[in-house]
């Protein structure tokens, strides 16, 4: 099983930027308590804080199922606070490629180059 990376990416509805940082706040909770998995995850704001980007790094893919099964309950009034959009940076396995439907999160399978720090 290989790594998966996240990029979400959120352009916030007016005056909700408060309430995904709070939502935020209890995601990483629940990261940090139940999810060995999850290697990275880190919320960056633009200027304005009409904009954020979530980086995400799993494991597995098993990881990310179970990051997801742990988040199912604040997903949708996370999303609720925004547009959001999002890619998946690696190679799913079957169970979790089978999850993925439509084209949000955009699949990157591939590979071409990597530098790896030493």
């Amino acid at each position: 099983m290989s790594e998966l990376q996240g990029i979400a990416r959120f352009r916030f509805h007016p005056g909700k930027v408060g309430e995904f940082k709070r939502l935020s706040a209890k995601a990483m909770e629940i990261v940090r308590a139940q999810e060995p998995g999850t290697l990275q995850y880190e919320t960056y704001f633009n200027d304005d804080e009409s904009e954020a980007v979530v980086l995400e790094r799993y494991r597995d893919s098993q990881a990310l199922i179970d990051h997801g099964q742990h988040m199912a309950e604040l997903m949708e009034p996370i999303i609720a606070t925004a547009d959001v959009t999002g890619e998946l940076l690696g190679e799913p396995g079957p169970e979790l490629r089978a999850l993925i439907t439509g084209d949000n999160p955009q699949v990157f399978p591939t590979r071409f180059m990597a530098l790896q720090a030493e």
